[in-house]
């Protein structure tokens, strides 16, 4: 048995049974009104929630770049994966922005036609009751004297009572209808605007603020100018004259280490002890930081990050000349504190007439430990016992080439090891107080005393209290759209025939537009309040 098209679709009906392409207009108000529904809103709000958790696992580099270098320095196949993908900058990514973006004008597209809509439900008056009451979900009727003085007594004592319960209300002929919770609506309204407020306070935020971080060694200070930051992100649109002219100085920092018990170690609480002033000629001020108690100037906050230790170290020349001394600051690398740190010493030395540079690059140990099976360890995160063990090279340390050089890393292209006499690379660890004199006179090396750093971040955002209000909003418009039940009640007083008893048949109806209880009892109630005998509500079938 053969299949084939009948005679009737073989002349091409069935192409022309298919739907025309859409024009260009047409597509494009079909691509608008699918942006701009609810569903789009909601899935643009899930991806940008999403997109988010990066921005938390992932360490920022505007939040702390000393842990994404650290983090790249761990993860080598991964790193050039995650800067394609804009990972260390999450929510300034082309991604995160063009989600953002979209989600805005989504939300606008949602707002502005239901303010129209919500606009004339709030003008409307409450609808005629419906033809048959009976049919409504809480209904309630009862009969009264047939006379005309005694339907308007009804009519008149259920729209005051309907007053006092906050229903608007409408005199109709023989009839009253009364609605209440236009604000359900309005508190929809209200979190999606919340939503854009938000969004709002972050982009002005990003545009016209900046963030920075800085390391301040105990006892040194900081002056809130560009040339004093280790890394600064401005906003698209900052200017240098937004940065305020205050400068602090680290005093001291304290924290408390747990010291038995599963979480030994942990640090239990720690802060910074500072003295700053607003401006030059402003009075200085004493303070103290710690985590989610920043210092706050003129719109600015100064946070504290994060912390570690930077040995002061000395280097000596040859003839004994001090050609080197600061505190240095080693990066923690666990949670011991065992940190990783670099000195650069650009003249060091002479040899053979030439000068030589000095690098050591190594590690520092809080509190010293050694095992055969490990080697030199941290054993606690305080400096109770406090080691440094790096290695010698000299040579170019290639800071004369112009290029910008971190000052965490050594450049070892220019560098070779430094040797003893037995031709092994020399290693330069040195207790607290102890000193290593380098081979061939080329100085010596002395670990003096411990300091502390913090790492503060500096930001500025200007949209902050913007979001907050959104954030206010947003809590207070979602209260009342779960809590505000729109309703409706409808009171209608009908004389009777003679035929059907002589009496007025009083009838009491209701319809909440919402998922929620109480209707029944509320009808109830106002049926009671007319002159109802005191029974229970009934229901009918709307059906």
């Amino acid at each position: 048995m053969s299949l084939h098209r009948p005679d009737h679709l073989t002349d091409g009906s069935a192409d022309r049974a298919r739907p025309p392409a859409l024009a260009p207009l047409e597509l494009l108000r079909w691509t608008w009104r699918q942006l701009t529904s609810m569903r789009t809103a909601l899935l643009l709000l899930l991806l940008l929630a999403l997109g988010s958790i990066p921005g938390s696992v992932v360490p920022q580099e505007n939040v702390d770049s000393l842990r994404v270098s650290q983090w790249q320095g761990q993860h080598p196949k991964l790193t050039p994966i995650y800067e394609k993908l804009g990972l260390f900058g999450v929510y300034h990514s082309a991604w995160f922005s063009a989600i953002y973006l979209l989600l805005v004008i989504s939300l606008l597209g949602c707002i502005i036609p239901r303010l129209r809509v919500y606009a004339r439900g709030v003008l409307a008056k409450p609808p005629k009751p419906p033809t048959n009451l009976g049919r409504l979900p809480a209904h309630r009727d009862f009969e009264i004297d047939d006379d005309a003085e005694s339907g308007e007594a009804v009519l008149d004592a259920a729209a005051k009572e309907l007053k006092r319960r906050r229903f608007r209300v409408v005199r109709l002929d023989g009839a009253i209808a009364a609605e209440r919770g236009y604000l359900r609506e309005a508190g929809n309204l209200v979190f999606h605007l919340s939503v854009l407020l938000v969004l709002a306070g972050m982009a002005i935020g990003s545009l016209f603020g900046y963030q920075g971080g800085v390391i301040v060694v105990t006892g040194t200070g900081f002056t809130n100018s560009l040339s004093q930051y280790d890394d600064f992100r401005p906003g698209g649109l900052f200017t240098p004259s937004r940065l305020a002219p205050f400068s602090f100085t680290v005093h001291d920092f304290d924290v408390d280490f747990i010291q038995t018990g599963r979480e030994a170690g942990m640090a239990h609480k720690f802060a910074a002890s500072l003295s700053y002033q607003k401006s030059p000629t402003a009075p200085v001020q004493q303070t103290s930081i710690s985590v989610n108690h920043p210092l706050k100037v003129d719109n600015t906050s100064v946070y504290l990050i994060s912390h570690g230790y930077a040995p002061h170290i000395t280097v000596r020349d040859g003839q004994g000349h001090v050609v080197k001394s600061e505190p240095v600051v080693f990066l923690p690398e666990d949670d011991t504190f065992r940190s990783f740190g670099v000195v650069k010493v650009p003249d060091a030395f002479a040899k053979d007439g030439k000068p030589e540079q000095l690098g050591l690059q190594g590690e520092f140990y809080p509190t010293y430990a050694f095992t055969m099976k490990t080697g030199p360890f941290s054993a606690f995160p305080d400096d109770k016992n406090p080691a440094i063990s790096m290695l010698a090279y000299s040579g170019n340390l290639g800071l004369d080439d112009g290029q910008a050089q971190s000052i965490y890393a050594l450049d070892k292209k220019g560098l070779k090891p430094i040797k003893n006499a037995a031709g092994k690379a020399v290693r330069v660890d040195l207790m607290l107080g102890q000193t290593k004199v380098l081979p061939d006179g080329m100085g010596s090396v002395t670990f003096d005393s411990v300091s502390r750093y913090v790492k503060l971040q500096v930001s500025r955002s200007p949209g902050d209290w913007l979001a907050l209000l959104g954030m206010i909003l947003g809590l207070a418009g979602l209260l009342g759209s779960l809590f505000i039940r729109p309703r409706r009640i409808w009171v209608r007083v009908q004389p009777r025939s003679a035929d059907e008893g002589g009496r007025t048949l009083v009838e009491v109806a209701g319809l909440d537009r919402s998922i929620g209880g109480g209707l029944e009892d509320e009808v109830g109630a106002l049926a009671t309040h007319l002159g109802a005998p005191a029974t229970e509500v009934t229901k009918e079938d709307p059906a």
